[in-house]
């Protein structure tokens, strides 16, 4: 990020939800999805979220003109959506490296949603990444790709954290509108509970989510009674209740765009994390 001549100054976004990442995504990348495509809420007609239930990502820091304040601003509306963004970014008598602006704008994608709890600080030539991420192979993919993407002059410290369970893709399937694990809901389950074995004194976190069709307080009760069915699944395989805390965020953290299936299909899931 551009370097004052009197000290330096941190482009970053912040979350202000509990999740800090800088010039990039607030929502990680969940590990396992929960939900149907066949969900009731899914057919219903898409509700509007009511206002600030997804995490803001705000920006700040100085850049050196309009040009690059615009460019960086463009770049993570179309990435986060427009709503999601809080610009508080400045500008000042800064200097930057050459194209600066366009190496920035190449840190700023999709990838950043696998983060949680995350950062991202960009100080002239130097990146630094941290936050939570589901696998070790998840946390050099990101910072490996970062450092691939930019020019050699740059640098990338990762300190990124495996910080969560990672299922990839699969999704903890439940009966559709309900709070009933399926037979292929409860054998993933039976793998999370092998990966949650390898962390003896860790602390888990099951959070619930859902997309934005039908009524949001419907919603949220539905994340919740998943996330607890997921719980009570877990305590039954063995682990202890006080390790493992159950909660919904209803659509509240959406990782897709709910205007299509796909992206509300994504956001129905359950997030595996652990507790800090």
């Amino acid at each position: 990020m551009p370097m004052n001549s009197m000290s330096s100054k941190n482009l970053r976004i912040k979350a202000l939800s509990g999740a800090v990442l800088v010039l990039y995504a607030v929502c990680l990348r969940p590990a396992a999805a929960a939900g149907q495509p066949g969900d009731p809420a899914s057919a219903a007609a898409p509700a509007t979220a009511p206002a600030g239930a997804s995490a803001p990502v705000v920006v700040s820091g100085t850049v050196a003109d309009e040009a690059s304040r615009a460019a960086l601003l463009a770049r993570l509306r179309e990435v986060f959506g427009a709503d999601r963004v809080v610009d508080q970014l400045g500008i000042g008598r800064v200097s930057a490296p050459a194209d600066w602006s366009g190496q920035v704008r190449k840190l700023i994608g999709p990838d950043l949603k696998h983060i949680s709890a995350g950062q991202l600080t960009i100080e002239g030539s130097k990146v630094s990444v941290r936050g939570d991420v589901g696998s070790e192979a998840r946390r050099r993919e990101i910072g490996d790709g970062m450092a691939a993407s930019l020019n050699a002059s740059y640098t990338v410290d990762n300190a990124l954290r495996v910080g969560a369970i990672d299922m990839g893709a699969r999704t903890v399937e439940f009966e559709s509108g309900k709070a009933v694990l399926t037979p292929a809901g409860m054998r993933l389950l039976d793998e999370v509970v092998v990966l949650m074995r390898q962390r003896p004194d860790g602390k888990f976190k099951v959070i619930g989510h859902t997309d934005n069709a039908g009524p949001h307080e419907r919603n949220v009760a539905l994340s919740l009674a998943r996330a607890e069915a997921v719980k009570s699944y877990l305590v039954g395989k063995g682990m202890a209740a006080g390790a493992i805390a159950a909660t919904g965020e209803g659509p509240d953290r959406p990782v897709a765009d709910n205007t299509s299936a796909a992206g509300r299909a994504s956001n129905r899931r359950i997030e595996f994390r652990l507790a800090r």
